[in-house]
Parts: C-alpha cells; sequence; structure tokens
C-alpha cells in the first residue's frame, strides 16, 4: 500500500480519493457543533460536539466567512487548515463531529504552528474540565464584578 508523502495510516481525515466521508456539509450539523465545546486559537477556534452511537470515524467542517477576505483569500485559508488537519497527529474520536472556524491570522502563521495549535486544540477539547467550573461566558463574568 502506497501512501501519498506526508500521509498516516489511519488518519482521521480522508484524501480527495476516499470521498467526503468525514465532512460536514449539512447547516443542521454545524448548528449542533455550535453547541458543544469551544477552544480558543490564534489562527481559528474550534467547536466540537459528540455524535450518537455508531458513527464511522470523526466529521470535520469549516467555516470561513467573508468578512475574512476575497475568495481567493478564504480558499486559501481552507486549503491550509484542510491540509494541517490531514498532516496532523490528532486525537479526534471517533464519535465526534468538529467545526473550525478560521480567522484572518490562519493565513500568515506558520505552518508548523498551524498544525501545533489545531493538535493543541482538539487534545483541550477532550481534556477533562476540573470539578465545579462552569463554561461561563464573558457577560455572565461583567455580571458578576
Amino acid at each position: 500500500m502506497s501512501l501519498a508523502p506526508g500521509r498516516l495510516l489511519g488518519s482521521a481525515v480522508p484524501t480527495r480519493a476516499q470521498g467526503a466521508r468525514g465532512r460536514l456539509k449539512k447547516r443542521a450539523d454545524f448548528i449542533k457543533a455550535g453547541r458543544g465545546r469551544r477552544v480558543q486559537a490564534q489562527a481559528f477556534a474550534i467547536q466540537a460536539v459528540r455524535r450518537e452511537a455508531g458513527a464511522d470515524g470523526p466529521r470535520f467542517g469549516f467555516t470561513v466567512t467573508k468578512k475574512l477576505g476575497s475568495a481567493v483569500l478564504r480558499n486559501r485559508i481552507r486549503r491550509r487548515l484542510k491540509e494541517a488537519l490531514r498532516l496532523s497527529h490528532l486525537s479526534a474520536r471517533p464519535d465526534y463531529d468538529y467545526v473550525i472556524l478560521a480567522r484572518k491570522a490562519a493565513a500568515t502563521q506558520a505552518f508548523p504552528e498551524l498544525q501545533e495549535e489545531l493538535a493543541r486544540a482538539i487534545a483541550e477539547i477532550h481534556a477533562a474540565r476540573p470539578p465545579g467550573r462552569a463554561n461561563k461566558t464573558a457577560s455572565a463574568a461583567k455580571l458578576k464584578d
């Protein structure tokens, strides 16, 4: 079995030849992931939600909004994030959906840093939370003061 350069056996993200099995495409799936856990990074934010049993691998979706720039820049950002995802050693769980929300820094950040940040963010999503720590929003924190 021959592999493309940088391709790992059992990698979570499919190549074009394998099809779009690991992609989120429906709006409802993106909205559902938005209700899950979220981790912020310099070049992106990542959201994750657990799917029902019987899932056949992790699925990833990408959101690159028009406010980031022209179509050329948005496509470049999307391609960089997809490639970083494909090459990273991820701890993505097979029963999860992930949505990566791009930021402008994804276009200029050094590629090895982008890969490390992506791997760290996915690991952080699945890290156990300390007991008693609620998921507070900025507005709830302001009201407390």
